[in-house]
């Protein structure tokens, strides 16, 4: 099959181009890098600079590619979203709509969008879903909000077959800093790397967690699942959610000696403070089968093991 993957040098992207190209799928990577060293040495991987927020880069690639299926994962994260809104706006709603467009105009079947958790806002329950109202606060909320409504106007306008997955903090090898959750991830490659970690939130924050092994089975699984037994385009998908005090013991069970203590930051606390702590999933469990494969202990021993694995990753 062949495959494009906007933001196919990010994080998530990067490791589910390791996925689709181990199966595999011809894959293309669109990114504005050009590299990454989770795709070092993949086969069957073509690294194509493309800037999704430019309409004639855009169309370009994906005339070329003559893709199957569009992962859409390209997007600039949440913290440095509040930095450069205008950057991010660019990114995530132009270059959003720039993909579907594409897609209609090309004929391209499918296109799998990366949304999250940040869609929700401020003043939700603890627990959501997918009806839960969405009122983001946030350029990262409000653009990937717009992305989901987007797509479901292309789906019924011009039958493009759109599906996404609302993401919550995706952890894993190769995460470095940017997003305020991006502390998830850090909190175990920090120490992993023999350095100590401040930790930019409460003990008591609630974070929902997902493993990346996991968020890419969730993505592969959606865009795989039967169209007729989907009720809706847009599902949650939960994994855990820990403490960031429970997430730190699990890091000191994996990693005896880890320097971690904490130091919260008002910029990025606001920012997860408005989050939920835990995705009710059971539409897409019902809908496609999904489940998560991993735990808090073990999505942490992974995750380290990985890291000794990839010295080279960030």
């Amino acid at each position: 099959m062949r495959v494009v993957v906007t933001g196919g040098t990010g994080f998530v992207g990067a490791h589910l181009t390791r996925t689709l190209a181990a199966r595999g799928d011809s894959v293309v990577c669109l990114d504005v890098v050009r590299a990454s060293p989770l795709l070092d040495g993949l086969p069957d991987v073509t690294m194509v600079r493309c800037d999704v927020g430019s309409w004639a880069e855009l169309f370009h690639a994906l005339r070329d590619a003559r893709p199957d299926i569009v992962f859409h994962s390209a997007g600039i994260l949440s913290a440095f979203a509040e930095e450069r809104p205008q950057a991010a706006y660019h990114a995530n709603a132009t270059g959003t709509y720039n993909v579907l467009e594409a897609a209609s105009l090309l004929g391209i079947s499918r296109v799998v969008f990366t949304s999250t958790i940040a869609t929700y806002g401020p003043g939700v329950s603890k627990t959501v879903d997918e009806s839960t109202q969405q009122r983001p606060t946030t350029m990262y909320g409000v653009t990937k909000t717009f992305g989901e409504l987007l797509g479901e106007y292309f789906t019924h306008r011009f039958d493009v077959d759109f599906r996404a997955i609302r993401l919550p903090s995706v952890i894993g090898a190769g995460r470095g800093p940017g997003g305020a959750s991006a502390y998830s991830s850090l909190i175990v490659s920090e120490p992993a790397r023999g350095r100590a970690y401040p930790i930019p939130v409460r003990e008591s924050t609630v974070t929902p967690l997902l493993y990346v092994k996991d968020a890419v089975g969730a993505l592969i699984g959606l865009a795989e699942a039967d169209g007729s037994r989907l009720r809706r385009r847009t599902y949650g998908v939960n994994g855990f959610s820990p403490t960031a005090r429970e997430l730190a013991d699990a890091v000191c069970r994996a990693i005896p000696g880890a320097h971690i203590a904490f130091q919260p930051d008002n910029a990025i606390t606001s920012i997860v403070d408005t989050w939920p702590e835990r995705v009710d999933d059971s539409e897409a469990t019902a809908d496609w089968g999904w489940r998560a494969g991993h735990g808090l202990d073990s999505a942490v021993g992974d995750f380290v093991a990985e890291l000794a694995a990839h010295p080279d990753w960030p």
